[in-house]
């Protein structure tokens, strides 16, 4: 299939997300096929979240890294409460560890990136501005601080949950959220294992408590009305 030839094409040519493939045409004549089954083959790869096109720019390999938008399965679960929680488990579970060795394994062009990040995402709340998808590519940073390739593909399904959790928590948390990162950052850029691990802790348990309070709120709420 030429989807398949393409994605190996990628991997042989070592492209990273965000390089430029080449055009239709030249693709066709290196596979040697038609543009026709060339196009179809790049749409298949932008549907599995492969591949982009840029309008008036070309194809470029995805940021998304073949992820689908929904990982896993969450869009239709109704108690939106009970499944921030459940997510906050799993976070819970990996996060600390995450950050743990990011400190260990960062470059420092990575923890370049991170501090950025953070400067970015608080400068969002502070400004009292949209910050959610930023919020979620802080996580991801430090995933790929990790150095291990299997969880800088896992970091993204598990920061699915952050624009949950913060409607469920309505929002209330962002100023931990500014202190947070920057002690998580700070501990991760002085190679600080313990300190990134317990400070993420701290931030993941902020929200789970969140979550709680606004449980507990809700079934406050319903108990009044009866």
């Amino acid at each position: 299939m030429a989807a398949e030839k393409i994605i190996q094409y990628i991997k042989d040519e070592q492209m990273e997300p965000g390089d430029r493939l080449p055009t239709e045409y030249e693709l066709a004549k290196f596979l040697e096929v038609g543009r026709g089954t060339v196009r179809e083959a790049i749409r298949s790869l932008v549907s599995r979240n492969i591949l982009e096109v840029r309008q008036g720019a070309g194809t470029f390999v995805s940021h998304k890294n073949g992820i689908p938008e929904d990982p896993l399965g969450l869009a239709f679960e109704k108690d939106r409460q009970n499944l921030a929680l459940d997510m906050m488990a799993v976070r819970l579970m990996l996060e600390p560890e995450i950050a743990a060795l990011a400190a260990s394994n960062a470059t420092d062009l990575q923890i370049k990136a991170l501090r950025e990040q953070c400067d970015k995402v608080e400068s969002l709340i502070l400004h009292d501005q949209p910050y959610r998808k930023e919020d979620a590519k802080f996580h991801q940073i430090l995933g790929e601080c990790s150095g291990n390739r299997v969880i800088r593909k896992l970091v993204p399904v598990i920061t699915s949950s952050v624009e949950l959790n913060i409607g469920v928590t309505r929002d209330k948390f962002k100023m931990n959220t500014v202190a947070l990162h920057r002690s998580i950052t700070n501990s991760v850029a002085h190679r600080d294992s313990v300190g990134a691990k317990y400070n993420m802790i701290m931030h993941l348990n902020v929200i789970r408590s969140g979550i709680i309070d606004e449980m507990d709120e809700k079934k406050r709420e319903l108990s009044q009305e009866i």
